[in-house]
Formats: structure tokens, C-alpha cells, sequence
């Protein structure tokens, strides 16, 4: 469906109320009613057998009674009475239904069968279906309400939500701010038709939104998400808040909607990567979304502080820093200009502290103000205090100029394009005691919070978008990439009925592929060991099984290092197979692979890549070797990857110090471990099969790479089609 028309469903001139009722707690009611009070233009038909009229409003008996194609339906009744309802809707050319039931694909097989019914009839009649298991939709901007919340206020900040909940937190709050307004919310429900991705493309055509929030627990369809926000967010900012970040919440959110929530870690990394602003915490969502709605991104992390108290700077300072912004140098020019408006006593490196200057006179706030952002080496203010309540705090006479300031900063941010944010002690004052310079601010389009954390948050937020447009590579064309030599291994290990690919034929694989890996070969005896051992330049070797049957070879002891002569090499080898057979019954071993050690010292990495259930493949990268499980530093991307997102994976992990060099240490090739990324990127595209590939470890040099383990796991043969199928899609 074009964003056209489901803007018809989302803006809809027509709607009938099927389950239309005169009983005040039935939402066929409340629905009717809400329509009427906030003055709805549309054609409203309730549907009611028993009923002649609700609410004044002649009830028609059944959806075939409508004069006409209606562009929505409400649909009030019990699951079971569904699919039979969207029949009537598609009958009469009704175009979209919003289902409130729950108990379909959530419920188990019962309501699997009658979700599948529901879908078999909206696809035949052209209808479709926006939840179910859905709390409903309002559009402020057409005065269409059809969940029953209580003095919305039009805005431009669009919501999406898989809580009914959760949407009201957040309509809650908006009207707490007294500000914030939203255009058009859509419960989604269990997805079972349109899906989050269609939603996002009529938000994107929306004249009236602007900002987008997304509050998501599990994806149908994540790899189709991740497209359509790489391309919108490129155009209005998304905020997304993912649930899911313990197996607890996962369950949870499964039997909520019937989608896999997948790994949070997962989700964080491919949703970054596609351009969305993560909040982390629910109380961040709205002040995030409002910022992205008022306010330009920041052009850099560059920010300056100005704070009327040297407690606020330091706070503010250490804030900033944390969320990884930077306190931006001022140049001399700044600060002598500074110093022209400031008492001695004022700090004006940055943070700025202006130390009692502003008492007498606010307006000394905005001349602050202007001069900061006026320095090309700022892009961001924060002002952090008791600013907008000097008239409270002081003098009734100090209101007046407060105004003037307030009026004066935000066009200053408007003027040259750079935010300000406000954090006010004031602010956390009940709306209706909150000093008037502080309304105004907001009026002026300058965000206020009583929280400074959530002020800085903030403006890391608007860093973060400012980033997107900048990050943001052309993906990789999808080159008709292939190996030969890979090729011949599937059919081989298809033929052979195995997933495991072994390490001997997955080394040879990335090595037709391009990928430079150190000589290998494998003996099948003690025999031709030694003879491997020779040919490879009698250097000291490792020696590892290669078995169908043994994944993990050092536990199974199935791994020897530094082995250095020739009587070493003979005896290693009857070790690692006699240790194989003790570990597994009757083991499939196909030799013993035998290469040369690498050089001493480099940092272990890992780069794999698995299958997700919600987004396709991903890659991973992080700190390797054995340890990798329990160290747990790894980050995401969704295949494939740009050299950009190669890079922001290795800035990412925690402890990426060590990929910089530490006590002196020269830091690794970051140009190769990027390269490396990306041929292991192309070669997954090329080749679908691959369920799961892990190197690991990879010693990271200086100057050079060396990968001493190749793992590949090939999906089961309904998977690999069903993974080039959506490839193709895609």
C-alpha cells in the first residue's frame, strides 16, 4: 500500500462504528462520542441491528446498509465475529479496519487460525487491517479519535506503539509539558497486517509530522524496517524506544505480540545503524522527540555551558562529557568578549560561570549567549540554573528583562541555526506556578527541563541525528560476487546432508574469495603430519581437529599450539585424535589441520556474522578469543555494512583503548580489520547459505592481520531459500 493510501486510513473522511452501543463503559460508545465532542467533519455510521440511533446519529443495522465505500472501520466486536466482519467490509469497498480484539496470533494456535482467517478475508477484499490486538488510532489534525484520550493537542510528533500503555504514558506527559503536541498515533498491535515499516512510509509523506516515535517490542519484518528507516530518517528523526533488554522482557513481549523481540544488543547496533535516536530510558522519550521537533542537530558534539553557578557547570560539565559531547574551546575573541560583559569573578573558559553577573540583570544571559554561539567552534548551548526564574528568586522588577532575554536567546538559535537547551531549576515547579519566562521559552521553541540529566540527554540526542545525515555511506551495489571454491563445499556438504562447513574448506573458501590467510593443510595421519610439517618450513605450528561432529575444538582437546619438531608433530597428532574420539562417539574426523603460529603480541578480535530472526544477517565484532562469551564486548550491524559502519563498529566496543595501543603500544590497522569486515560482509551476500561465521580469534597488528580460526554453520536448506527469497525482496 502506498503512503497515499494509508494516509486515506490514517485521515480518513468516513468511518463506521461496527459494535456501535449506548452503554457509556462500551468502547462502541466512547468512540461515537469522542468523534462528536471534538468536532469530527467526517460521515460517521454506527452499525447496530438493535439500535435505531446513538447519540443522535442514525444507526444502520450492517455494513452492507452503508450508502457508500467508507475509508475506515472501527471494529468493536469479539475475535471470533472478526473475519466475518472485514468479509462485510470488503463487500462494501470499505478500505481499512481498525481490529481492538485481541486473541489471535498472540493467543497460540486457536488464535493463529482465526488471525489467518481474518487475513484471508481482508486480502480478498482489498482491506486492510490495522492491529489487531491494538488500542486504535487518532489523528489530532482531522480531530479523528478513535481511542478515547482525553484533550489532545495537535503537534507534529507521530507515535507508533505496541502498548496501549505506553501510548498513554506518553500523551500523559505531553500534556504535563503543555506544550508538546502530536499529530497521528497508531496502536500496532501484533502487526499482523500492516506493518511498522508501512507506517513509518506515511509518516514520512505526513505534512503534519515532523518527529517520529516508535515504541517497539518485537518486528515481523525487521529487515524491511531497517529500509525504510535508513530512508527516512534521512528526512525526519525517529525516536525508538525497544523493549526487550532481558530475557524476561523478551518473553514478555512475545505473548504481547506475538513477535520476536530478538537480542537487545542486536537491535541497538541495526538500529543505529539505520539512522534511528535511541532512548534508553521511557521518561527520555517525549524531552528526546521534543528537542528533534524544535530544534536544529547539532553540527558537531562541540557544546558550551552557561551556568550561573559554579556547582551547575560542574555537574553540567561531567554530564556533558559522560554522553560523549565535548566542551568546545573558545577562542580568544569569545573570551574577551565574555570578559567585557562578565564580573572578574566570572569563569569564562567553558563551562562558563557567571558568577552572580546575571543577578541584576537577565539580559546579560542573552548577550552570553550570543557571543558563544557566534564562536565557530560551538554548536550547541546548554544553559544551566536558575534562568528563568530570576524574578521569583530575586526581584518582581527582573521579570520584564527575563522576557526580553528569553525572546532574544531564541531568535539568537534561530538566527544561526544552533541549539540551546535549558536546564531551570524552576521548571520543576506544577505548570500552573511555573514562572512566565520559562512559558515563553518553550512558546520560543527552546526545550526546558528540571532535570539536568534530561537536558544533556538531550543534546546528545541532537548530536545523534546530526550524525545520521553525516554518517550515512551508499551502500555497497550487490555485486555478482562468488567463489568457486565455496560453491563446490555446498554442494558437497548438501550432498552429504551436513551444516558444518570444515575449517580446511572454509579457510580455502575466503581464500578464493580474497582474503589472506596463512597456509594450511590438512593430514589425514601421523604420516603425512610430518610431511605438512616440512613443507610448511619446519617453523612451530598448530594443530587442530577437523571434525563435522566437533565444533568447539579446544574443549574437546582437540587443539595443540607451538608444536615445533617433527617426533612433536607425530605425537600432537595421535593426541588430538585420541582426545576427539574421548570427547565424541565415534567422531567423523577428517584430519588434523596443520598451519604455522602466528606472530607473538596483537589484540584478539572476533568478526562474525549470524542470522537473525527479526533482521536477517548481522554482523558482530568485538573483543575475541575464548573469553568472547564471557567479556560479552561486541557490537551489531545488519548486512551489508559500508566502510563507515565498519569503523563505528570498532569505536563502539568498550574497550576499543586497546585497538588504539595501550602503554605506549602502536594502535592496530584499523584500515584492515575495516577490510576484512567488509570482504566477510560481500562474501555472506554472496552466498545466503551461511547460517553462522565466526573468526575467532583474529590477532590485530599494527601493520597486518592474522585470522587463526574459521567457523562456518550453513541454515537448513528451507531457511537458505527463504533467506534468498527475502534477499530478493529486499
Amino acid at each position: 500500500m502506498s503512503s497515499d493510501e494509508l494516509g486515506d486510513i490514517l485521515s480518513p473522511n468516513s468511518i463506521a462504528i461496527v459494535g456501535a452501543s449506548k452503554n457509556p463503559a462500551k468502547r462502541g460508545y466512547r468512540s461515537l462520542r469522542k468523534l462528536l465532542d471534538d468536532g469530527y467533519a467526517g460521515a460517521i455510521y454506527p452499525i447496530n441491528p438493535k439500535e435505531s440511533e446513538i447519540c443522535g446519529i442514525r444507526c444502520l443495522p450492517d455494513l452492507g446498509s452503508l450508502p457508500g465505500p467508507v475509508d475506515l472501520a472501527l471494529v468493536c466486536t469479539p475475535a471470533s465475529a472478526i473475519a466475518s466482519v472485514i468479509t462485510e467490509c470488503a463487500a462494501k469497498g470499505v478500505r481499512g479496519a481498525v481490529v481492538l480484539a485481541g486473541g489471535f496470533g498472540e493467543a497460540g494456535d486457536d488464535g493463529k487460525r482465526l488471525q489467518d482467517a481474518m487475513l484471508a478475508a481482508a486480502r480478498t477484499g482489498g482491506v486492510r487491517i490495522i492491529g489487531p490486538n491494538t488500542s486504535g488510532m487518532f489523528n489530532t489534525h482531522k480531530a479523528c479519535n478513535l481511542v478515547g484520550f482525553s484533550d489532545l493537542r495537535k503537534g507534529s510528533i507521530g507515535l507508533l506503539s505496541q502498548s496501549g500503555n505506553m501510548a498513554l504514558s506518553l500523551v500523559t506527559e505531553a500534556q504535563a509539558n503543555g506544550h508538546v503536541g502530536l499529530s497521528t498515533y497508531v496502536g500496532v498491535g501484533n502487526e499482523a497486517d500492516i506493518r511498522f515499516d508501512e507506517y513509518l512510509d506515511y509518516f514520512a509523506a505526513d505534512p503534519n509530522t515532523n518527529v517520529v516515535i516508535a515504541y517497539i517490542e518485537g518486528l515481523k519484518d525487521g529487515r524491511r524496517f531497517l529500509n525504510a528507516l535508513r530512508r527516512i530518517s534521512l528526512e525526519k528523526p525517529i525516536v525508538i524506544y525497544k523493549s526487550g533488554r532481558t530475557s524476561a522482557g523478551r518473553i514478555s513481549a512475545k505473548s504481547h505480540t506475538g513477535a520476536l523481540a530478538g537480542e537487545y544488543a542486536v537491535s541497538e547496533g541495526v538500529l543505529r545503524q539505520a539512522g534511528a535516536v535511541l532512548a534508553c530510558r521511557s521518561d527520555e522519550i517525549l524531552p528526546i522527540a521534543e528537542a528533534l521537533s524544535l530544534l536544529a542537530p547539532l553540527r558537531s558534539r562541540r557544546v558550551a555551558i552557561l551556568a550561573d553557578g559554579g556547582g551547575h557547570a560542574t555537574i553540567a560539565a561531567d554530564a556533558l562529557c559522560e554522553r560523549g559531547l565535548v566542551l568546545a574551546p573558545l577562542s580568544e575573541e569569545t573570551r574577551r568578549r565574555l570578559a567585557a560583559v562578565l564580573p572578574r569573578a566570572a569563569s569564562i573558559g567553558n563551562p562558563i560561570d557567571v558568577a552572580g553577573g546575571t543577578d541584576a540583570d537577565p539580559l546579560v544571559f542573552a548577550a552570553c549567549a550570543e557571543i558563544l554561539l557566534q564562536d565557530s567552534m560551538v554548536d550547541g548551548l546548554l544553559i544551566s540554573g536558575l534562568y528563568g526564574g530570576y524574578a521569583v528568586r530575586f526581584s518582581r522588577d527582573l521579570l520584564a528583562p527575563e522576557l526580553n532575554a528569553t525572546d532574544m536567546i531564541g531568535a539568537i538559535s534561530r538566527r544561526l541555526g544552533k541549539p540551546v537547551v535549558v536546564h531551570s531549576l524552576y521548571s520543576a515547579l506544577q505548570a500552573d506556578q511555573r514562572p512566565l519566562p520559562l512559558i515563553d521559552m518553550r512558546r520560543a521553541g527552546i526545550p526546558v527541563h528540571s532535570s539536568l540529566e534530561t537536558a544533556v540527554r538531550c543534546i546528545q540526542a541532537l548530536a545523534e541525528y546530526g550524525e545520521v545525515g553525516r554518517g550515512f555511506e551508499a551502500l555497497p551495489p550487490n555485486r555478482a560476487e562468488h567463489s568457486r571454491v565455496f560453491e563446490q563445499v555446498l554442494a558437497g556438504c548438501r550432498a552429504e546432508g551436513r551444516r558444518v562447513v570444515l575449517e580446511h574448506e572454509g579457510r580455502g573458501s575466503l581464500h578464493d574469495f580474497g582474503l589472506d590467510l596463512a597456509p594450511a593443510l590438512l593430514p589425514v595421519d601421523e604420516r603425512e603430519a610430518e610431511e605438512a610439517f616440512l613443507r610448511l618450513g619446519a617453523q612451530p605450528v598448530a594443530m587442530k581437529i577437523v571434525s563435522r561432529d566437533i565444533l568447539h575444538k579446544t574443549e574437546a582437546g582437540g587443539v595443540k599450539l607451538n608444536v615445533a619438531d617433527v617426533a612433536s608433530v607425530h605425537r600432537s597428532f595421535l593426541e588430538i585424535v585420541a582426545n576427539a574420539k574421548a570427547a565424541v562417539t565415534n567422531p567423523n574426523v577428517a584430519g588434523v589441520l596443520v598451519t604455522p603460529m602466528a606472530a607473538k603480541g596483537g589484540v584478539e578480535v572476533i568478526v562474525g556474522v549470524v542470522r537473525d530472526a527479526a533482521y536477517g544477517h548481522v554482523m558482530m565484532f568485538g573483543l575475541g578469543g575464548v573469553l568472547v562469551e564471557v567479556l560479552s564486548d561486541v557490537v551489531f550491524r545488519a548486512l551489508p555494512i559500508s566502510r563507515n559502519d565498519a569503523f563505528a563498529m570498532l569505536d563502539e566496543i568498550k574497550a576499543r583503548a586497546l585497538l588504539e595501543g595501550v602503554r605506549g603500544g602502536a594502535p592496530v590497522d584499523r584500515d584492515a580489520l575495516a577490510d576484512l569486515m567488509l570482504q566477510i560482509s560481500r562474501f555472506v551476500e554472496a552466498f545466503p547459505d551461511i547460517d553462522e561465521l565466526d573468526l575467532n580469534p583474529i590477532l590485530a597488528y599494527p601493520d597486518s592481520l592474522a585470522v587463526l580460526d574459521v567457523r562456518i554453520l550453513l541454515a537448513e536448506t528451507s531457511t537458505a531459500q527463504s533467506a534468498q527469497k527475502q534477499g530478493i525482496e529486499a
